[in-house]
């Protein structure tokens, strides 16, 4: 494979640094994937303790003849910025990033311009459908570690998890949390967008970051799509579950015939092999140094292979 610097979003006021990763060699175009983040502050490697998830996925799928383009989250490069600006809200923190990087793939020759797909991790899964709608325009979507709940409901019901787990002066605290933050989202859907971008949410976001979100549900999206559609997740998954987040998506799409389900069942949701450990203590398992099986990307590259025009 060969690797190349790119600028996502260049002469914007928010250039992004990026890698552009080509199979070494090849007898045409080949096919390309853009790489989009879950939740929080990633570098282009999705970087997590010693996972790089975004790294294995772009090497391992120029072995098997696609190209990828992975790149720094906004907000990992302009954070303290966007925060002062005030605000940050979904479409600004990652789509129009994720549009503008399926874009650059377009101009370049080396890339088959029909067939550019989007993977999308934990929230880039939950946002892939509607980037594809807004302007990213794929072949096709591939969903890795997603939920079709509402961002609110997920932060809330990971709490609630790890107060289950917890002593009781941790349980405490986090239960304090869990008060807040349902006291908080109560009337998120009554209240006007304007109010919502009074309240301030953590992590510089306001209410605002959540209403515009669960305003444009993945499910509305994907009830419309006609693209072949990839849902991955792996069984030791404790972040979205199998048994709820997973089966969502089968009775959603169950019955359409280009929509293709991978449960891996030992693997957790880095979609590396899970450690064991529950959701209270995953900085631990993130701390091993792990990679995504050989396997995993060989599934993606067959269906990707599988679904070009």
């Amino acid at each position: 494979m060969k690797t190349e610097k790119i600028i996502i979003g260049e002469g914007s006021e928010y250039p992004i640094d990026g890698i552009l990763t080509l199979p070494d060699s090849s007898a045409g175009p080949v096919p390309a994937v853009v790489l989009v983040h879950g939740s929080g502050s990633s570098d282009k490697d999705e970087k997590v303790g010693k996972l790089t998830p975004f790294k294995d996925l772009a090497e391992g799928l120029a072995v098997n003849g696609i190209a990828s383009v992975r790149y720094d989250k906004r907000t990992f490069t302009y954070g303290r910025k966007m925060v002062k600006e005030g605000n940050i809200t979904v479409y600004k923190e990652t789509i129009e990033d994720a549009v503008r990087a399926a874009d650059l793939l377009r101009k370049d020759e080396r890339i088959s311009h029909d067939n550019i797909f989007i993977i999308g991790h934990s929230m880039g899964a939950m946002l892939a459908p509607r980037i594809d709608a807004e302007g990213g325009n794929f072949r096709g979507m591939i969903l890795m570690a997603g939920t079709l709940r509402k961002l609110e409901d997920i932060l809330i019901y990971q709490l609630k998890e790890i107060s289950g787990e917890s002593g009781f002066l941790l349980k405490m605290l986090v239960d304090a949390q869990i008060r807040k933050n349902e006291a908080m989202f109560k009337d998120l859907y009554t209240m006007s967008e304007e109010d919502t971008k009074k309240v301030k949410a953590g992590g510089g976001t306001t209410l605002y970051y959540f209403r515009e979100m669960g305003d444009h549900p993945a499910s509305s999206y994907l009830e419309k799509t006609e693209k072949p559609v990839l849902v991955m997740q792996g069984g030791k998954d404790v972040q979205v579950k199998k048994d709820i987040d997973y089966r969502d998506y089968q009775n959603l799409l169950a019955d359409r015939d280009n929509v293709t389900f991978r449960l891996y069942d030992d693997l957790n949701h880095l979609f590396v092999p899970s450690l064991g450990y529950p959701i209270s203590k995953l900085s631990k398992e993130y701390a091993q140094e792990q990679h995504i099986p050989a396997g995993v990307i060989r599934d993606i590259a067959d269906w990707i292979r599988s679904s070009l025009n």
